[in-house]
């Protein structure tokens, strides 16, 4: 019963952000005038409400969380949390069914950027808010998560952290204390959010698209407030600006922390992961460029290069924006920009997948299961830079990716059983669960995910929901043993 309680009071502390960060569309609502200023008053007034009861009424209860109790927190924060985000989208919407709304508000806090809303650019200026900053605050949220929760959960830590990150971040880089180390990180997320947004009014945007899109873009969350999303600009200025950014989103923070820090290159130099992304998705864009000059998809090839560049980078950096309609292209581009969106983003980054150090480690894992099939003898540890890396992490790293595969293929298996065409199929939980958005034919770039039956938009929402916990924190809650004293 204590444990219960103290989860109620952190929910409940939970609740209360949410009330503030709803405070802010309410204002924009009142100031506009744009109809939803009562949608956004009733669901504040309740989100307080509830917040302050469940916050008050369990003040005296222990704070210490038990490793069993940590995970039942991650497991009931992430998938709460959307339920009392969805109230001005139900308030505002009527006829909006709660699976939607579910689907819409897990989307933002995921930064997957799916979405079932059509009409876009007729929302309301504070529903779009809405769903961006949703976006903006999960996507530091999930670095936090990242850095702050799990090392208290005992699974990794602020070991694995600096494990994933060899040769760039050292113990001496960072603060000392986990809360310094997260103010510092939102310092330099909020920083560079704000040159996001500067640089996208320069490029052309006006001041509130310029806003959501930067909070989507740093977040790689990929919500728009257009339904051509990123196409309604049709400018290259904005594409770039965008690419850049996303770029930058999908590189360790702790890295940029350093980096700025020190006022120096030489941490990205440095960075394993950096450069293995940076060398993938680049050499790609070029790839994707060439297949669709030759197969006479565009007419010239830099057109072809900066159309594919852009769609490339945010796919495969879990962004997921749009420009054209990816759809439409040779079926080797698009399916080619799903796979990256697997494996390309660094860990400490707002990206989803794998993260490209495990990506890492399981080629360098392969090479050196090969090199001992030759020198059977032979004692060879693995390394990434200067840092040896050792059995245990190796292990987790292969058991992180079989799972990973194994519950991709059977919400796969799900939506097939559904009655959906196996390239949506596939498509949908290879973008929910990586936190991509967009996917092919029925959810492709042009549609939405509004076409999916109830039962269908539900397996999807539990893909982003897994996705973006990195799987273990939900899964070991039907592990019989993780209940046993």
């Amino acid at each position: 019963m204590p444990i219960i309680l103290t989860l109620v009071h952190i929910l409940g502390l939970v609740t209360l952000g949410f009330g503030g960060l709803m405070t802010s569309c309410l204002l924009t609502s009142y100031f506009t005038n744009d109809g939803a200023t009562t949608a956004f008053l009733d669901a504040t007034l309740i989100i307080f409400a509830a917040g302050a009861l469940m916050f008050i009424s369990t003040l005296k209860m222990p704070k210490k969380l038990s490793r069993q109790a940590g995970f039942m927190l991650v497991a009931m924060t992430w998938s709460i949390s959307p339920m009392i985000c969805t109230l001005p989208l139900l308030f505002f919407m009527p006829n909006l069914s709660f699976v939607d709304a579910y689907f819409e508000t897990m989307s933002g806090l995921t930064t997957t950027g799916a979405t079932i809303l059509s009409g876009l650019d007729a929302l309301p200026m504070s529903i779009n808010l809405w769903r961006h900053e949703l976006n903006w605050i999960a996507g530091m949220g999930i670095i936090i998560f990242a850095i702050a929760i799990l090392p208290m959960l005992g699974i990794g830590g602020m070991q694995l952290y600096k494990a994933e990150t060899p040769g760039s971040v050292k113990e001496s880089d960072l603060p000392p204390r986990i809360a310094q180390t997260a103010k510092a990180l939102w310092i330099v997320y909020a920083g560079i959010s704000v040159a996001c947004i500067i640089s996208l009014k320069l490029a052309g945007m006006n001041w509130f698209d310029a806003i959501c899109h930067a909070f989507a873009a740093m977040s790689l969350g990929g919500m728009s407030t257009h339904d051509n999303s990123i196409g309604f600009f049709d400018s290259v200025q904005i594409e770039v600006v965008l690419t850049v950014f996303q770029l930058i989103a999908a590189i360790n923070f702790a890295t940029h922390f350093i980096a700025i820090r020190k006022f120096s290159l030489k941490p990205y130099l440095y960075d394993m992961e950096a450069k293995s992304f940076l060398a993938l998705v680049l050499s790609s864009c070029i790839l994707a460029a060439g297949v669709l000059q030759y197969e006479g998809t565009y007419p010239d090839f830099w057109t072809a290069l900066r159309h594919a560049s852009f769609n490339l980078v945010t796919i495969a950096t879990d962004c997921g924006f749009a420009s054209q309609d990816f759809n439409q292209w040779p079926i080797f581009v698009p399916v080619w920009m799903l796979f990256l969106s697997c494996l390309s983003a660094s860990s400490g980054s707002t990206g989803g997948g794998i993260r490209m150090i495990r990506t890492i480690i399981l080629i360098k894992q392969a090479r050196l299961e090969m090199f001992k099939f030759i020198h059977p003898f032979a004692i060879r540890p693995m390394k990434i830079g200067d840092t040896v890396i050792s059995n245990n992490i190796i292990t987790s790293v292969m058991g992180f990716i079989f799972l990973y595969f194994i519950c991709i293929v059977i919400l796969i298996f799900a939506l097939l059983l559904s009655g959906l065409d196996f390239l949506t199929s596939f498509s949908a939980i290879i973008a929910c669960f990586n936190n991509a958005g967009p996917g092919l034919n029925v959810v492709g770039p042009a549609a939405n995910y509004s076409a999916l039956s109830d039962f269908q938009t539900a397996v999807c929402t539990f893909a982003m929901l897994l996705g973006r916990v990195q799987i273990f924190s939900i899964v070991i809650l039907f592990v019989p043993e993780f209940w046993r004293k």
